[in-house]
Parts: structure tokens; C-alpha cells; sequence
């Protein structure tokens, strides 16, 4: 209790008036000692970065505590206060300024002297130290009035609204009724800062992102769905005298971004939440179980062995910008991992011992685990061709040191770039070094992509990436590389099949990744599957193995999308390894819970934003295509007989997230119907009766599939006043 009494000492002449936004004061007394008594407790408080705090966040800290401590501190700021009252009087005080230190009497002006502030600061951050790490401050929640809205009745169940906020420049959120309920959110999606207001809402409180799929429940803000990482925001929504008012902080409704609280008691040596979790690889399905283990509770320890010298990065970003950036790549800072009781690694894993449950690094470390999670990635081929293996400037990528090289061999630019591959990762490393370079695409199929998208689509991206001046050479094979003349321990050239010579100051190989399961090959406990990856349940548990878990590109799965039927599939997304990993949290957290199930989803940065969900993995008869692919706005079908299996679209938003809910609910049209020129933004449904409704065959000129609304399965044309537009994401 001396401590809190010194915090209230210190620094009080701080005490003002902070008239703007409804907030009336701003003291910073008890700053460090509540943070004492919090952390001492072992409770959640906030981290001393803040500049300022509120009255507020004290009594949102101190309810926190147990009673009996409570109480005493309670009691004890009363005697406090009135002690402060009593010694006070007749002290001169202003609106803005108290001084208490000239009545203080000389026992509290020698304590102050003992306990200076950064005695305090260093005590609440030790005292926070004992069990507990969390994630940023806390600041004061004020009242903010909207723009232009009177009222919220007008709002119907599964509708949205985005509302400008006044008193704060930029500042906008997402009114949502979900399920009746009306909420205010974060206006932007966390992963890319998409419009949410575009994006699709089910009156069930399903709100999903217009670009990624990413998906949030609208209620809470929590993440359902990758690619999101960080929650949105809630904030509480009052109507009162014709106007509509939120409550919050002013920092979160500009960031429209949550982060999520990590709560990180010390580990036990005993009992569940003592469990040793090892994370092999240091990808997006790491990523996604260290959030869903944090979030979810698990106090364990947890290790990510990665052999990539850094910490879990966006990787998408590589191929589609070739960004090297570190800081603008990784979703996290050390400081995160170590808040989070997150040891990180830097090694590679040679060898696993499952029987004795411990995991070997190529220079002898070993970690004994309790749960462990292998998530590490794919390898990049290469062609098994002459000149490939031994000369340089020849690459792959997979990773920032690639990038690197990448962008060191392009230097100034103006280079030959030849391009081997013609699928997703080749097309975006075409795109991304198409300006000021003369860049060449090889690929064996009679047009980009066509295995996956089709012809027509793949002929359609092809005009767009020819407009930026990429050269393609298609249904053509490669028979070498050549040394070049001035360099001959560099690439040259390429030679195709037919003899034609492609000259090459780099050239990048874009062919495909196989599992990164090297280190598993010689293993006589696991068995591979045939093309190296490891065989799974739906919990994603390696089959024949105990509490051993595999996920993303290594994992073949059983896939239950339209078409799949269970079937065991391997997805190479980014999305889909991140679902994974939270999927797998879940399961160690709670070995009975029901496995969560997703539709895929993949974008791709070529002549324009190209979006995709579901799966063709198994194959595709037919497609049915809406629009002109050649002019880079279309939405194409993929079919099995009259499933829909997957889809793609570009220039069409929010058509892929129509697409991802109807999957997902089993009520996707059939071919048959879209072939009539059906409208996937004009489709309703009534899942009460299971019966689905055609609200509208054509819709009104000017209504695209992003002007409408999705509510429980039913998409809704919206509002004049509240316009949903289509438009290109990122």
C-alpha cells in the first residue's frame, strides 16, 4: 500500500482537463502501482508504453483483482484521498494543475526521494515479469458521435453501415446487425485494411473480408478465418436525443486493428498446461498455432525451430512484390514471441525421435516436446536439366535470402529475365520484375494457369501480363541452360526444345514445390506419403503417430469442401496452413472438440487482383464463365456434372466471399443455373425451409454482385443511402 500511496504522489500535477471527446480528466497516479498490484497478483494490466491513462482503466485494473486485495486497496485509497484532502486545504489549485508536494509532510517527501519513478516503473515491470506478459496498452475509451446517422433502427439483421466519426480525422466503423443485434467495428479488415462495409455479413455474425477471405465474428471481433491475424475492434454503440454515439479508444477505431491479449503464465513442469509444444518450421501454420494456443489459454511451453533466420514473415509478398524489407514483411516483433513465452529458434531439424519425443537440430541441440507440430513448408524445385544445377544466377524463391539474390541480380534493371513456369508463382515474379525489365514466361500448357483456371480464363490473364510487355513462349519445353559468354559461371540463355534460344541475364524457376520432409525421409516410425507429405486427420494428427500434428504444404488432409467427400487432399495456400495451425490449437487445448472446416482461399497479383476458392485438385469437367476474362473482369465456375467446386473471379468483389459462404453452407448454385446466366449476387436463400430462392435472374442496371448484402444466405440489394460498390482490392 506504500507504493500505491508514493504512485499517488507521483507526478498528480498532471492532473487536467482533457475536455475534447467526452474524457474529463487524465491522471497518471496510478500508473505503476496498479501495474504492482496487477502483476504481483497475477492478473492482466497494462504495459507501461502508454503516455497516458484514465480513471477508467484504474477501475477496470483494480476489479481485477481478488477481493481481499481489492478491498485493502480500495479502503486504503480512501484514507489516502482523504489524507490528501486534509493536507491540501488551503493550497492554491487550478482547472489544469494540482500541486500536493509542498503539504506533503517530510516522512512522504523522503519516501518519494527512496521510491522515484523509475524505481516504480522497474518494480511494476518486475512485478509483471512473475507471470504474465500482455499485449499493448491500454488507453482511455472516450465518446465519439457519428456522422450523419440518427438513428440505428433503419439497419435490418444483416445489414452494415460505415460510418465516419466525428472529433477524430480518418476515423471511420462498420455499424453490422448481426442476428439483431447492432455492434460497432472496426471498419477495415486486419490483414490488408480492405473496406469491410464491402465485404459479405450473415445474420449468424459471419463477416468476411472482400479481398482474402479473411473472417470475423461480428459479435466479438475475433478472427474465424485466415488470413487475419489481429481481431477488429468492438465498440459499444448508444442512441440517444437523434444521434448515434461509440465508445472507444480513438487509437483502435484509427487502426481498426485488436491485437490479441496473450496471456502467459509461466509454465508448470506438470499438468496440461505444462505441455512441451515444439513447432517444426516457422510458416503461416506455425503462426496460426501460436495464436490459437495463446488465445486459447494453453500456458505451456512453446519452441519454433525455423531454419530461415528470421521471424514468421507474409510470405505472399514475396512472389507478388519481391519485397526484402524484414520490417515490413514479418507480422510480429521479437518482442511479441517473448511476451507471448514464445522461444524462437534458429536451426534446422535433422532428425526426430518419436518414440522418445525429442527433436534434433543439425548442431545437437535437442528439445523434448509433448506436442509436436511439423509445419515446414515446401521446397522449391529445380530442373533436373543440363546448366541448371551448376550455373549461377539461375533461382528459386522461397524465402527473404532469395528475394535478395533475386533483386542484387536485377540491380539497376534493364535485365533479360526468363521465367520458367507458367502457374501462380511464376506469373506474379513476372509481374513484379515486368517494369524497366525484358521479362520472358516459359510454361508447357497452351495457355497460363490452364490446368487450374482453364484456357479461356488463363488466355485472358495472359493479355494482361502481355500489356505490360511480358513475352510468353507457351506449350514449349525446356532442354538447357547455357553459360554466358562474358560470364561463363553465369547463366546465358535458355534453350527450348525447338531450338529457340532465349538470352538470359537471370533467370528464375518457377516450377512447383515439393514437402520440405527431407529430414523425415530415413525415418522408420512415419510413413510419407508418395509425394513426401505427411498423411493426416481432420484434427490434422500424422497418422499411426501420437500427438505428432502436420500442417500446411507437408499435409495431405481430408477435404471437405463441395466435391471433396472427405477425400485426401494436399493445399499449397497460405490461408489454408494457417486454419490448420489454429485447428491444431484447438485440438491440444481440447483433444474433444469438433474440427473446424473451411473453403480454401487463394489470391494472386497479376494483370489485375485474381481471386479463387474452393479446390480442383481432383479435376474439373466444365466451366462456366460470366463476363469477358480478356477484359479482366469476370467470374468463372468451376464444375464437377452440376457442383460448383471452385471458382475465380477478377474485377468482381465481393464475388469470391459470396462464393466462400454459399461453400460453405452447402448452397452453392448448380451449373445448370449459372449457365442461365444466374447472378451469384442475386441468389437468396431460405435455410429454414432448406428451399432456395432466386430473388432476381437479371439485376437492375448499375447493380453489380458487390452492391448487395448477405444475410443468413440471403443476399439483400442494399440501401441507396448505404451503397456497397464492386471494386478492384488489393
Amino acid at each position: 500500500m506504500v507504493v500505491l500511496a508514493l504512485g499517488m504522489f507521483e507526478n498528480t500535477s498532471k492532473l487536467g482537463s482533457t475536455a475534447q471527446h467526452s474524457t474529463a480528466y487524465t491522471v497518471t497516479w496510478y500508473m505503476y502501482p496498479v501495474r504492482i498490484l496487477t502483476g504481483l497478483s497475477g492478473i492482466q494490466s497494462c504495459k507501461r508504453s502508454s503516455p497516458k491513462y484514465t480513471t477508467l482503466n484504474t477501475v477496470k485494473s483494480l476489479h481485477l483483482l481478488p477481493l481481499p486485495l481489492l478491498t485493502l486497496t480500495l479502503l486504503t485509497l480512501l484514507a489516502l484521498l482523504a489524507l490528501l484532502t486534509l493536507y491540501s486545504s488551503g493550497v492554491p489549485q487550478s482547472p489544469s494543475a494540482v500541486s500536493l508536494a509542498p503539504s506533503c509532510p517530510a516522512f512522504m517527501q523522503s519516501l518519494r526521494s527512496l521510491f522515484t519513478p523509475r524505481r516504480l516503473q522497474r518494480l511494476a515491470f518486475l512485478s509483471h515479469r512473475r507471470g504474465f506478459a500482455y499485449s499493448s496498452h491500454v488507453m482511455a475509451p472516450a465518446e465519439y458521435k457519428l456522422k450523419l446517422v440518427s438513428s440505428l433502427s433503419s439497419l435490418q439483421p444483416g445489414e452494415k453501415q460505415e460510418v465516419e466519426v466525428e472529433g477524430i480525422e480518418g476515423g471511420k466503423v462498420l455499424l453490422v446487425n448481426a442476428g439483431g443485434t447492432i455492434q460497432a467495428l472496426g471498419s477495415r479488415c486486419t490483414h490488408y485494411g480492405a473496406p469491410l462495409v464491402k465485404g459479405v455479413l450473415t445474420t449468424t455474425g459471419r463477416l468476411t473480408c472482400p479481398w482474402h477471405g479473411a473472417c470475423f465474428n461480428a459479435k466479438t471481433g475475433d478472427v474465424e478465418d485466415a488470413p487475419a491475424l489481429d481481431a477488429l475492434p468492438v465498440f459499444k454503440v448508444a442512441e440517444r436525443d437523434g444521434a448515434v454515439y461509440v465508445t472507444g479508444e480513438e487509437s483502435a477505431i484509427k487502426s481498426s486493428h485488436r491485437k490479441p491479449n496473450f496471456k502467459c503464465q509461466r509454465p508448470t513442469s506438470t499438468g496440461g498446461g505444462g505441455d512441451k509444444v515444439v513447432i517444426v518450421g516457422g510458416g503461416s501454420g506455425a503462426l496460426g498455432a501460436v495464436e490459437g494456443l495463446r488465445n486459447g489459454g494453453f500456458s505451456g511451453p512453446i519452441t519454433i525451430i525455423s531454419r530461415e533466420g528470421y521471424l514468421p514473415i507474409d510470405r505472399p509478398k514475396l512472389s507478388k512484390a519481391l519485397l526484402t524489407d524484414l520490417q515490413k514483411l514479418q507480422w510480429r516483433d521479437r518482442a511479441w514471441y517473448e511476451s507471448g513465452s514464445v522461444d524462437m529458434v534458429d536451426g534446422e531439424v535433422t532428425d526426430v525421435d518419436f518414440s522418445g519425443r525429442v527433436v534434433t537440430t543439425r548442431t545437437g541441440e535437442k528439445y523434448p516436446y509433448d506436442k509436436l507440430i511439423l509445419a515446414t513448408g515446401g521446397t522449391p524445385r529445380v530442373l533436373p536439366l543440363q546448366g541448371f544445377k551448376v550455373l549461377g544466377n539461375i533461382f528459386t524463391l522461397r524465402t527473404v535470402h532469395d528475394a535478395k539474390k533475386i533483386v542484387e541480380a536485377i540491380g539497376e534493371k534493364g535485365k533479360k529475365i526468363v521465367i520458367v513456369g507458367s502457374s501462380f508463382i511464376g506469373l506474379e515474379l513476372a509481374n513484379a520484375t515486368s517494369s524497366d525489365n525484358s521479362v520472358t514466361v516459359v510454361g508447357m500448357e497452351k495457355a497460363p494457369l490452364e490446368r487450374v483456371l482453364g484456357e479461356e480464363v488463363g488466355r485472358g490473364l495472359q493479355k494482361g501480363l502481355e500489356g505490360k510487355g511480358i513475352t510468353f513462349y507457351l506449350s514449349a519445353g525446356v532442354e538447357k541452360a547455357e553459360p554466358s559468354t562474358s560470364d561463363p559461371s553465369k547463366v546465358g540463355a535458355v534453350v527450348l526444345r525447338d531450338g529457340t534460344t532465349l538470352e538470359a541475364d537471370l533467370v528464375i524457376l518457377g516450377v512447383g514445390v515439393a514437402p520440405a520432409t527431407q529430414f523425415l525421409q530415413n525415418n522408420n516410425v512415419i510413413r510419407l506419403e508418395e509425394d513426401g507429405s505427411v498423411r493426416t486427420d481432420e484434427h490434422f494428427l500424422a497418422t499411426g503417430l501420437k500427438d505428432v500434428y502436420a500442417v500446411g504444404d507437408i499435409a495431405t488432409f481430408p477435404y471437405h469442401g463441395p466435391g471433396g467427400d472427405g477425400k485426401h487432399t494436399r493445399v499449397e495456400h497460405w490461408n489454408v496452413a494457417q486454419n490448420a495451425g489454429r485447428n491444431v490449437a484447438a485440438h491440444i487445448i481440447n483433444p474433444s472438440v469438433k474440427p473446424e472446416r473451411w473453403i480454401p482461399v487463394f489470391w494472386s497479383a497479376l494483370s489485375g487482383q485474381l481471386r479463387y476458392c474452393g479446390n480442383t485438385v481432383g479435376g474439373w469437367d466444365d466451366v462456366v464463365i460470366q463476363g469477358n476474362p480478356q477484359e479482366g473482369a469476370f467470374v468463372a465456375y468451376y464444375c464437377k456434372g452440376d457442383m460448383v467446386i471452385a471458382m475465380t473471379s477478377m474485377g468482381r468483389d465481393p464475388a469470391m466471399s459470396q462464393s466462400v459462404e454459399l461453400m460453405r453452407l452447402g448452397k452453392m448454385p448448380g451449373k445448370a443455373e449459372l449457365e442461365k446466366g444466374l447472378d451469384i449476387g442475386c441468389v437468396g436463400w431460405d435455410l429454414a425451409s432448406d428451399n432456395r430462392q432466386q430473388l432476381m435472374q437479371h439485376p437492375p442496371p448499375g447493380v453489380l454482385s458487390g452492391h448487395v448484402h448477405f444475410v443468413t444466405g440471403l443476399f439483400r440489394q442494399m440501401q441507396p443511402s448505404r451503397p456497397l460498390s464492386a471494386g478492384n482490392g488489393q
